[in-house]
């Protein structure tokens, strides 16, 4: 079994929280080093595609975590923010309307949070839990 593989059934919280971070950070950065670096005239499409790669990981991360909790308000409002999250990165991606970023940044930190915070409501099945 390979290492995210054990990591992603022992702790998908963990993993929840970091992808969703990674993602926060990367939507925010990204304006700064095209601007820094603005005789790019167009974003490459592989850091595009980075937007894709962190719902990817964030959404199994949530699937393995709602496997997990026992709180349902809690895997409620993951896949809500997730959905939320994937509907202003593919508004955006295809340009249907204009909705300030601080919404994209908000509900990637707000799925870290949800994921730090569930870590309370784990359940265990013998050694496949989500708490140490």
């Amino acid at each position: 079994m390979n290492l995210l593989n054990r990591i992603s059934i022992k702790h998908p919280d963990n993993l929840g929280a970091t992808f969703s971070s990674l993602c926060a950070l990367h939507c925010y950065v990204t304006p700064f080093i095209f601007i820094t670096q603005s005789h790019i005239a167009m974003i490459p499409g592989w850091w595009q595609s980075l937007n894709y790669l962190f719902l990817s990981l964030s959404f199994f991360a949530i699937y393995r975590t709602v496997q997990n909790s026992s709180n349902l308000f809690i895997k409620i409002l993951l896949f809500a923010f997730w959905g939320l999250l994937a509907f202003l990165l593919i508004t955006e991606e295809f340009e249907i309307f204009h909705l300030p970023e601080f919404l994209t940044y908000g509900a990637g930190i707000t799925l870290a949070f949800l994921h730090i915070y569930n870590k309370k409501y784990c359940k265990c099945d013998g050694d496949d839990c989500c708490v140490d």
